[in-house]
């Protein structure tokens, strides 16, 4: 095998540096919005934190309480919200998304295609649900790139409305669940009917502390979250003073739709962030790699140029001794 010359290695190592630049500058990009979508969570979290504490309350005084979002009927036709990303260079982070999805598909094969709707935020799954000859309920590509909460209220208002009608008998949800900068978790969750109960029992724990996701940040992180501490109040049941008006029923079917609203949203903010985490992770990775190749070839260069030297000497001495 012919040695590479000193000419192509040295335009190998300019074209690695290329390379390894750009990936450093996204790997700043990703971190710089990731901290940006955790400010945006952070924003999102009393609202969430008040709302999830006044139907604990509810449930609390009156746990047979009953409206007609969370009637379990028989499954004839079924909405999945699945959220993605606009782009590419982020590791697994759509690939995983995708494998989900077809993994639920499959598992209604037998309503057929023609009965299964893909509500797809993100050019990544809509693209991949057109191939996959599904019902694509509309164009939301732009939520990916600008969360936006009204955009939310919509796709929540459309999704409970045709549940109601019965156009819809089950609805799921399909995204990442944003824990640290190091630990986005892959989700799928039942949106409609919904189980206030089990929702509210679920995980909601974040780190948006820090977006540093070496190694030793990461266990870091993970023991942190091993010794910390629940410190969940526990809801009491509305005194007798308390009077709901006109009755429970009636309260929840008004709170319910926007504890939907704020679980579409969330889902979308919690996406978003892992999309950056996982971009940078990956740039990140790339980086690294492009460190490592560049120190073989710079090695490798060395030693080329050693033995070009080495080789022009002993054809000056062989010729001297000649002569």
């Amino acid at each position: 095998m012919l040695m590479p010359s000193l000419k192509e290695i040295k335009n190998r190592i300019s074209s690695v540096n290329s390379t390894r630049k750009i990936t450093s500058a996204m790997k700043m990009v990703a971190s710089s919005k990731l901290h940006h979508a955790q400010t945006m969570i952070e924003n999102m979290l009393p609202y969430e934190t008040l709302l999830e504490h006044i139907l604990k309350t509810f449930l609390a005084s009156e746990t047979d309480a009953r409206t007609v979002l969370n009637e379990v009927r028989p499954v004839k036709r079924v909405a999945l919200v699945v959220y993605a990303s606009n782009s590419s260079l982020c590791g697994g982070f759509n690939a995983n998304v995708i494998r989900l999805l077809q993994h639920v598909v499959d598992e209604y094969a037998e309503l057929g295609k023609e009965n299964i709707v893909i509500y797809p935020i993100g050019r990544k799954v809509a693209e991949k649900a057109v191939k996959m000859g599904l019902n694509v309920a509309g164009d939301f590509t732009a939520l990916a790139e600008k969360p936006n909460a009204n955009d939310c209220i919509t796709i929540a208002r459309e999704l409970g409305e045709k549940f109601i009608s019965g156009e819809y008998d089950r609805v799921e949800m399909i995204y990442h669940h944003f824990k640290s900068a190091g630990s986005q978790i892959l989700t799928r969750k039942p949106f409609l009917p919904i189980d206030i109960e089990e929702e509210l029992k679920r995980d909601h724990e974040r780190d948006l502390t820090s977006n540093v996701i070496t190694k030793k940040a990461q266990e870091y992180i993970k023991r942190k979250e091993e010794e910390r501490t629940s410190e969940h109040k526990e809801a009491v049941p509305l005194n007798d003073n308390f009077l709901v008006e006109p009755d429970m029923n009636t309260v929840l079917t008004k709170l319910i739709p926007k504890y939907l609203h704020l679980m579409v949203y969330t889902a979308l903010l919690d996406s978003i962030a892992s999309e950056h985490a996982a971009r940078m992770v990956a740039m990140q990775t790339a980086t690294d790699n492009a460190d490592e190749i560049l120190r073989e070839l710079n090695l490798q260069y060395n030693k080329s140029r050693q033995q070009a030297i080495t080789s022009e000497l002993l054809d000056i001495v062989g010729g001297s001794v000649n002569n």
